[in-house]
């Protein structure tokens, strides 16, 4: 079967680790058989939204693809992981399965799965000092050793509680699978349109996970006068916090696109990451 014909696409990875430099430059020459291609380095690239790709192949963990999701901006295109770190939720391919996979994808075997990103602005005395996208998270927590600190919640303008906790996430059902779950949050399918409010070891026990529309617009105040408290996008945008400092989250018009080649699936990957399904340990040899 001919090959889709791609005039471009963008490779990434942060090329200061060996191991993914070599998986690159290794696959280099295969790939400029078929589509032209651009290197992109990210331990170096930041930004960079004007790229006339097609698609986005990154090497890396989990951390990679949402730093490549940022830096695309407004202009995302899909994007396929191939799993090179610890634990990946993300990325859907195995270094092993490149080659196979991408044949797939270039003969146009795949589909593009969209998922809704945060949009959030930290606003102190009425004026924006930041504005970030998220794919995973948006958190408020405690940067250092310090006292609980108070939050107030608001959806729709509605006062929803004041929580006294270590810290405050905001999670889409994406990232459902990262610290919103160690915080003790649900897992949700990652094609639901939701919003994950978890506060992070409550003082108050009967402070609960609470799963919202993801169409609301969410309101957090930070009411302690503490200082090491910060606010974190997907656990690489950090912006240090005062008292009075207000969290505007709603779901962003940008959607991320994953390219899904049917290697893995939602519920796979919970039984290979998360061992759902393992047979319990009632203490026999």
């Amino acid at each position: 079967m001919p090959f889709k014909r791609m005039k471009k696409i963008l490779v990434l990875g942060d090329l200061s680790r060996k191991k993914i430099y070599d998986s690159i430059y290794g696959l280099k020459p295969w790939l400029e058989k078929y589509v032209g291609i651009e290197i992109i380095d990210l331990s170096k690239e930041k930004k960079f939204e004007r790229v006339g790709a097609e698609i986005a192949i990154v090497f890396g963990g989990d951390g990679a693809i949402l730093s490549t999701c940022r830096a695309l901006g407004r202009n995302q295109i899909p994007i396929i992981g191939v799993h090179m770190g610890r634990f990946g939720f993300l990325a859907e391919l195995m270094e092993k399965d490149v080659f196979v996979s991408l044949e797939k994808i270039f003969m146009g075997d795949y589909l593009i799965r969209k998922r809704m990103l945060l949009l959030c602005h930290v606003e102190r005395s009425g004026k924006i000092l930041n504005e970030s996208t998220g794919i995973n998270d948006a958190v408020i927590s405690r940067s250092s050793l310090s006292r609980l600190i108070s939050i107030k919640l608001n959806i729709n303008g509605e006062c929803v509680a004041t929580y006294r906790a270590d810290g405050l996430i905001v999670s889409t059902p994406l990232g459902s699978t990262a610290h919103s779950l160690s915080a003790g949050g649900p897992l949700l399918t990652p094609d639901l349109n939701a919003f994950i409010i978890v506060p992070i070891c409550p003082h108050t026990l009967t402070n609960r996970p609470l799963v919202v529309s993801g169409n609301v617009k969410i309101e957090m105040e930070l009411l302690s006068q503490l200082g090491g408290t910060g606010f974190t996008v997907d656990g690489q945008v950090f912006t240090e916090l005062e008292v009075g400092d207000k969290i505007k989250i709603e779901r962003s018009a940008i959607e991320v696109q994953m390219i899904d080649t049917g290697t893995r699936t939602f519920y796979g990957v919970l039984r290979e990451k998360l061992n759902w399904g393992g047979h319990p340990n009632y203490g026999r040899n």
